[in-house]
């Protein structure tokens, strides 16, 4: 009981919980700048679309050292901005690695509303940003909301980037997966196993939400 009492076991859950919803609510702004943007014809709109798909596909320890060459003395970091090492920059590799679900999520919804709707909604002068306001996203709820899900749950068990870019600062940057590995790596097999749980549990309920969310849509 001590144990779960504990800094050492409290703080990566709270940090972990901290930088998975501040992500989930990045990736979800974000998104539907993206899908406002994609959501006409424009040349090039097939790279842009591949483009933040990518992280969804690439190696997490990739978009780590990526984003570190972006934020890094290389990059932004010569200017003064630079979060590499701080819970700005877990916060940062979860939702870059978050976007992706959001925005399929979303794009899957959008495209299910029907068409008539939208055409009616245009006869009638509504403007293009009005009609995604007031009936696209409206319309594409059950979509938007495992989008969330799946994005919180993405952030919440993201590794590879967080590792490299924010490190694993007990109290800062140590999330409950960052923490799994270095309680395995320290042969603290007990306490990694009570993170994992925690993990294991918390992936149930999002999926079992999701689900559920699929069969009344």
């Amino acid at each position: 009981m001590a144990l779960l009492l504990s800094e050492s076991f409290l703080s990566p859950i709270l940090t972990s919980l901290k930088v998975s919803i501040i992500a989930t609510a990045a990736s979800l702004i974000i998104s539907v700048l993206f899908v406002l943007l994609t959501s006409r014809p424009f040349p090039g709109k097939s790279v842009v679309e591949t483009l933040i798909m990518l992280p969804m596909v690439l190696p997490p320890t990739v978009v780590g050292f990526l984003l570190l060459l972006a934020f890094g003395k290389q990059g932004l970091g010569q200017w003064g901005i630079s979060p590499v090492f701080t819970i700005y920059a877990a916060i940062i590799a979860a939702t870059v690695v978050a976007i992706p679900l959001m925005y399929q999520s979303l794009k899957i919804g959008i495209d299910n509303v029907s068409a008539d709707v939208i055409d009616a909604a245009k006869v009638d002068g509504a403007s293009h940003l009005m009609i995604f306001r007031k009936m696209i996203l409206p319309l594409s709820k059950g979509a938007l909301l495992t989008g969330i899900l799946f994005s919180f749950a993405r952030a919440l068990g993201e590794f590879g980037a967080t590792l490299i870019f924010a490190g694993n600062i007990p109290g800062v940057t140590q999330t409950m997966a960052t923490a799994i590995y270095i309680a395995i790596d320290n042969n603290e097999l007990s306490l990694a196993g009570l993170w994992v749980a925690l993990m294991i549990i918390f992936s149930f309920i999002l999926m079992f939400i999701i689900q559920r969310l699929k069969k009344h849509t």
